[in-house]
């Protein structure tokens, strides 16, 4: 331990002299000399940042540095894309970058001078390449830093051009080089650290570095607790002002509860609606703040809902598998249906639970009780997942056997699933935030959305390592009884359900063109709707926000492609669009009384929403 002390100590000293250093070759000598000062408040600093470390690895010596490793997106890069160890380069590229080099500091250094005389040299040109993560005037008052982060953005240019055209490496790995190659460029961002940012050395001089005191706190609380934090943890309770739509727990098993929503009008439509949300995900994205709420919308008009909770994987769920997953799903239905003594239910299904949900009623289908689901929605759900993007990255045999290494519990801790997620978009999730959060020490926001995305939860190791395999790799789901459960052999076409087909432009975790896929799949009606935004901007998107778009179209097209070239764009939410689809399956109303209130007269329920189970860790 005193080695490694030495060790870092040596480091803090060098890194000590570098900076001062480089306060005076950044025109900054006030504050080389200040570092210089003996006593100045700049050592303080050093020495409290010093300690905070030093303290820090003495907790952590000799322990298990797993969730170190998730908060680190190059290492748990490294662990997994064994693939990306070389690039080959074609000399051609190379030549070009030499070239665009010059224009560089050309274009460089002629906006840095001012105008043309055609404009009076009045005001500077604009820099030959934008990016939003250096829009801070600081990024071009000194020459060293324009140059510095348009040097960076020409060579991410040139090393994501290299990655996708080189040559000798089969389709199938280009991707996945591609994708390394873009993770490692995003790391290398001249942002990313003190030295090379002047919003963050500006922000250290005119705080006399406690803007760096409060990141190491950041850094070492996230270090701790083995993940990245992107909100305030305080800002919200459950049950209060998230997942705060009235209802209760009226049915539980070990894998799930559910949630019956209390109505909010006077009549609500005969065919209840039964939501499974992904398990990957706690369930209360579907009911986030009242203004953000589908659930809450869904009930104010005039829908029976009822919700899944699904229970976060431990140690006594080491043998779940799919087949368990879909006999919940009909469980819940048969449950509902009981409850309410109606011969039917309307479906939604999201995600992963989407997936699930096109299984199970062909499963049904298989058993002659498919009248048992009057209409299935899917969300950004796949069925066939040939064409499932940038996903498919994480599924070959280095990925494969890493996670399995990752399980001896017999679950996936959810922490490694974030990671991977918040690899898929590292600019936005993971390095904004080490900007904001360790250099320029920023407080947390309270933002409802980035609450939810950090509530992991774990996986049954042996259903996602199946659904990696059977699904992702092998893509089996859409040939006719290659898969069963629960003893039945599943067959895709026989789904005659009524389905709404629902997916987004921009989703990079469920592609549109993969999610389309599912009309050539099910017989049955199909709808198809194309929303603006992605896999959770796209979906929950209340129509009193105003925001984004949606487009209908010919949801027999023979493509996606062919699809948007017919369709029709509508702005704001596409809720009501499904919704007057739901009244359009079947319009009959009953009164809001009995067991369509939960919790009422002679009515044994469990507990109050949102439950025991999305609070479970």
């Amino acid at each position: 331990m005193a080695d490694r002390q030495d060790a870092f100590g040596t480091l803090f000293d060098m890194q000590g002299e570098a900076m001062r250093e480089m306060f005076g070759a950044f025109g900054l000598p006030g504050m080389a000399a200040r570092s210089d000062a003996e006593g100045s408040p700049w050592t303080a600093v050093a020495a409290q940042l010093q300690k905070m470390w030093m303290e820090f690895l003495g907790e952590q010596f000799g322990a298990d540095r797993a969730q170190t490793a998730m908060l680190d997106p190059a290492q748990w890069m490294l662990m997994t894309q064994g693939w990306a160890r070389q690039t080959p380069f074609d000399p051609a590229a190379t030549q070009q970058l030499m070239q665009e080099s010059m224009q560089v500091w050309q274009g460089v250094f002629g906006s840095l001078l001012g105008g043309t005389e055609d404009d009076g040299g009045e005001e500077p040109a604009e820099l030959p390449r934008k990016d939003r993560r250096f829009a801070d005037p600081a990024w071009r008052e000194h020459p060293a830093y324009a140059l510095l982060h348009q040097t960076y953005l020409m060579l991410a240019e040139y090393f994501m051009r290299a990655a996708k055209d080189a040559q000798g490496v089969p389709d199938e790995k280009k991707a996945q080089l591609a994708f390394a190659t873009q993770a490692l460029v995003e790391a290398m961002s001249p942002d990313n650290f003190l030295a090379t940012n002047p919003v963050v050395l500006k922000r250290t001089i005119d705080t006399g570095g406690q803007n760096l005191v409060k990141g190491m706190q950041h850094l070492i609380a996230d270090l701790k607790r083995g993940q990245l934090t992107h909100t305030d943890a305080d800002a919200f309770t459950l049950g209060e002002n998230l997942a705060a739509t009235p209802g209760k727990v009226v049915h539980e098993t070990p894998l799930y509860q559910l949630i019956q929503y209390s109505p909010s009008t006077e009549e609500v439509l005969a065919v209840p609606l039964v939501i499974f949300p992904p398990w990957i995900n706690r369930f209360y994205i579907l009911d986030l703040t009242p203004k953000k709420s589908f659930i809450k919308w869904a009930v104010d008009q005039g829908l029976s809902v009822f919700v899944v909770s699904w229970k976060s994987a431990d140690a006594s769920m080491k043998d779940v598998v799919w087949d368990d997953y879909i006999r919940a799903q009909v469980d819940a239905i048969d449950h509902v249906r009981e409850r309410l003594d109606v011969p039917a239910v309307h479906t939604i299904g999201y995600c992963v639970a989407g997936t699930t949900l096109a299984a199970t009623l062909a499963i049904l289908a298989r058993r002659e009780e498919a009248d048992k689901v009057a209409s299935a929605t899917f969300f950004t759900a796949q069925v066939d997942f040939e064409k499932a993007g940038e996903l498919l990255n994480f599924i070959d045999d280095t990925y494969l056997e890493t996670i399995g290494k990752l399980t001896p519990d017999g679950y996936l801790d959810g922490r490694y699933l974030a990671a991977t997620f918040n690899a898929l978009r590292g600019k936005d999730l993971i390095w904004n935030y080490v900007v904001n959060n360790y250099l320029l020490g920023e407080d947390y926001p309270a933002f409802d959305l980035l609450h939810w995305n950090g509530d992991v939860t774990n996986l049954p190791a042996k259903w996602h390592g199946d659904y990696l395999r059977d699904l992702y790799r092998d893509n089996r789901l859409v040939r006719p009884d290659a898969m069963e459960a629960d003893g039945t052999p599943i067959d895709l076409t026989r789904v005659e359900t009524p389905a709404y087909i629902q997916a987004g432009r921009e989703d990079h975790i469920a592609p549109a063109e993969s999610v389309w896929r599912a009309t050539d799949h099910f017989t049955g009606d199909t709808t198809f709707l194309l929303a603006g935004s992605g896999h959770i901007a796209g979906v929950v998107n209340h129509p009193d926000a105003q925001k984004y778009q949606y487009w209908t179209g010919d949801s027999g097209a023979h493509s996606l492609a062919e699809f948007v070239d017919g369709a029709t764009e509508h702005p704001g939410s596409w809720w009501p669009h499904w919704l007057d689809w739901l009244h359009d399956r079947d319009d009959a109303t009953v009164p809001a009384r009995g067991k369509r209130k939960p919790g009422g007269k002679g009515d044994t329920v469990i507990e109050d929403a949102p439950g025991r189970y999305v609070k479970t860790r």
